[in-house]
């Protein structure tokens, strides 16, 4: 992994559902949970999306923000928020702008073929802008608790 807790997060502003952007800096002074998925609507990334979903009024009064991030486009985002109520904001890296920096356009493997994608990974992010927290390689089962448990410690 590119960066370790304790690093400052890279900046990034990429375009969001519903249209416009979001910035990492516009959001300094506050957590945020940012979350990588590889990809909108399948069946590990929704299970993802709708377990920080489920306690995003739990991570609200602990003070934090929730991001997800993708290398699907912002029309794609639109339609999975949609369809699964989703209440934060879902940004769209098509580039790889921020995925890249921060160590997670990696090179997998399925089925004895190899490809690029997204390792799934959640970082949080202290009111500084510096990592607290990081978990590599998630399993979705838990996870989203687990993640709240460290924000309230923050």
């Amino acid at each position: 992994m590119a960066l370790r807790e304790g690093d400052p997060a890279p900046d990034f502003n990429l375009p969001k559902d519903g249209g416009g952007s979001l910035a990492l800096s516009d959001l300094k002074g506050r957590k945020v949970v940012l979350y990588a998925y590889p990809k909108d609507d399948t069946e590990s990334c929704t299970k993802e999306a709708i377990a920080f979903n489920g306690l995003r009024a739990e991570f609200a009064a602990a003070g934090a923000e929730i991001i997800g991030i993708s290398p699907d486009p912002a029309r794609r985002h639109d339609k999975f928020k949609q369809k699964y109520g989703l209440a934060f904001p879902l940004v769209a890296d098509e580039s790889h702008a921020m995925l890249e920096p921060y160590g997670l356009w990696v090179e997998k493997s399925m089925y004895g073929r190899k490809y690029m994608g997204v390792e799934r990974t959640t970082f949080l992010i202290d009111v500084h802008g510096r990592i607290a927290r990081i978990w590599p390689k998630v399993k979705v089962a838990g996870h989203a608790e687990e993640v709240l448990a460290a924000v309230r410690a923050l």
